[in-house]
């Protein structure tokens, strides 16, 4: 019967890392040879990576899950089909929506990903896709952005910068042109976010982009992605073709005779990109350097005109802002955090993967309650929050809730939303010297802090790793990251003491220093 059986398997660029593309394939093969008609859908990921390749089928309760797939289960996997015995089969995981983990989160930027087959405009306009961009062809420029200032939507990708006063900011700003720039240069360690709604539901991405372009008059947007996302290259220009054919780009969006155009354009690979001046530098076809602040991008941006810098995920949020309301959105976070956030778990825990979750939600939560625990089974000794510059949080302070100024107030930021998990046996003083290397190679020389601070910084760490804890190169290593966070010119170097101070602050017995330490808070 055809179209009897419908499987997906996701097509994801960590899914394929783990084989899902052979089991795919291997999936197709096995059918024809058997002669069993079979619709296989290649869907984006459900961003529950300790259990892919997860392949799905359509069942009469719903969509069920095999776990960690391998191409010598596909045979048994037909069988089981064929034979309606699901249940019976030692991968079968139940209906996927019904998982706790799935169940315990909050999807709203990330509500279809993992549904459907992300190159299927039909299929995101039957989950509500474009919706949002309908609603907005009839509003005011000021209107779409009171609805983003209600939600109390921030910058998801670092900085924490209130997304509304950004986007007005550029629609105040007289000039004939202006831009909307998505970075997606996601290149903070531990992060993926960015890169599953790229290739896992990537109209979204160019929804959301339309409607920044309405909200603040520019015809024109640029996404900036970075090298190491091919698949996320194929699928992006891919869905922007789509988009233009089916009239949801271009010059006369879905009928309204307003336009805008998209174009993706692809980073050389270097960190200080990620910070919007230098992205903006790059775009430009420019050395990929820090432009010193005043003025800011949404007053002189690209090619000095007014413009939106925004990541993928705050950008992806907008459709669901516009759509649902501002204020339902802010019905979700505590304090000055509102609406929800992608954690990214990953590092020495159980179940790693994407958890979508409401402001206020702790790192004991999220590390147990969804990672499961380390997955070597001992203690937890470290937490990492916010990609290679994040601060290190020893398991005393687990209860913290994720929150903007929760987390300033110890010293610490959310940034992308990266969550690295250490166990009892990592060693402080290599993870310390790390964040100084680190800076030291992805420094784009712009400024002394920066370029010179952490090169020092690498040196003076090896002189204690080498030599004990002296208190002189102690203190010199303290005034050294004093100075680095408050005259770098960006926050690659203003961030890089972060980790050296926290490791410093939190596990001095670890490190076995008995100096009273000034750590600057």
């Amino acid at each position: 019967m055809e179209g009897r059986y419908k499987i997906f398997v996701p097509r994801d660029f960590s899914s394929i890392s783990l084989g899902a593309d052979e089991v795919a394939d291997a999936i197709k093969e096995e059918a024809e040879r058997r002669g069993i008609s079979l619709e296989l859908v290649r869907n984006g990921s459900r961003g529950i990576y300790w259990l892919e390749p997860l392949v799905e089928v359509q069942t009469q309760e719903g969509r069920v899950g095999f776990r960690n797939v391998s191409l010598h289960d596909v045979p048994s996997l037909l069988d089981s089909l064929i034979g309606n015995n699901n249940k019976n089969h030692p991968l079968y995981i139940g209906p996927v929506d019904e998982l706790e983990y799935l169940k315990r989160q909050v999807r709203l930027t990330f509500e279809r990903v993992g549904l459907i087959d992300p190159l299927s405009i039909d299929e995101y306009i039957k989950y509500k896709g474009f919706l949002a961009l309908k609603k907005a062809l009839d509003m005011k420029p000021e209107d779409i952005i009171n609805e983003i200032k209600r939600s109390g939507l921030r910058g998801r990708g670092g900085a924490g910068f209130p997304t509304g006063i950004k986007w007005e900011t550029v629609l105040k700003t007289p000039s004939e042109e202006k831009y909307v720039v998505c970075n997606a240069d996601e290149g903070d360690s531990g992060t993926f976010s960015d890169r599953m709604i790229m290739e896992c539901d990537p109209f979204l991405l160019i929804e959301a982009m339309t409607i920044a372009g309405l909200a603040v008059g520019a015809r024109r947007g640029y996404i900036y992605l970075r090298s190491e996302y091919p698949l996320a290259k194929e699928v992006l220009q891919e869905a922007i073709n789509i988009a233009c054919d089916r009239g949801y780009l271009g010059d006369d969006i879905m009928g309204s005779g307003k336009s805008f155009e998209i174009e993706l354009y692809v980073g050389a690979g270097a960190y200080v990109c990620g910070e919007e001046t230098a992205l903006l530098e790059s775009l430009e076809g420019k050395r990929g350097i820090v432009r010193p602040r005043p003025p800011v991008p949404a007053v002189s941006g690209l090619w000095g005109k007014p413009t939106i810098v925004n990541n993928v995920v705050t950008l992806a949020t907008v459709p669901w802002i516009i759509r649902e309301g501002g204020e339902n959105y802010a019905s979700f976070g505590i304090n000055k955090s509102r609406g929800t956030i992608p954690i990214q778990l990953s590092g020495n825990v159980k179940r790693g993967g994407l958890v979508e979750i409401p402001f206020g939600t702790t790192l004991r939560e999220l590390i147990y309650d969804f990672g499961g625990g380390t997955y070597s089974g001992r203690p937890v000794k470290a937490v990492q929050v916010g990609g290679p510059l994040g601060a290190y949080l020893p398991e005393s302070m687990l209860d913290i809730p994720i929150d903007y100024e929760a987390f300033q107030k110890v010293g610490a930021i959310i940034g992308h939303g990266g969550v690295v998990v250490f166990d009892d046996t990592v060693d402080l003083w290599y993870m310390m010297r790390f964040a100084m290397e680190f800076c030291a190679r992805e420094s784009c020389g712009k400024c002394t802090p920066c370029r010179i601070g952490s090169q020092r910084g690498v040196e003076v760490i090896d002189k204690l790793m080498k030599d004990g804890t002296n208190g002189k190169l102690l203190t010199l290593l303290e005034d050294l990251m004093d100075v680095m966070m408050y005259t770098s010119l960006c926050g690659l170097g203003g961030m890089a003491p972060y980790p050296v101070l926290s490791i410093l602050r939190h596990f001095s017995e670890d490190l076995g220093i008995k100096k009273e330490l000034n750590i600057i808070s």
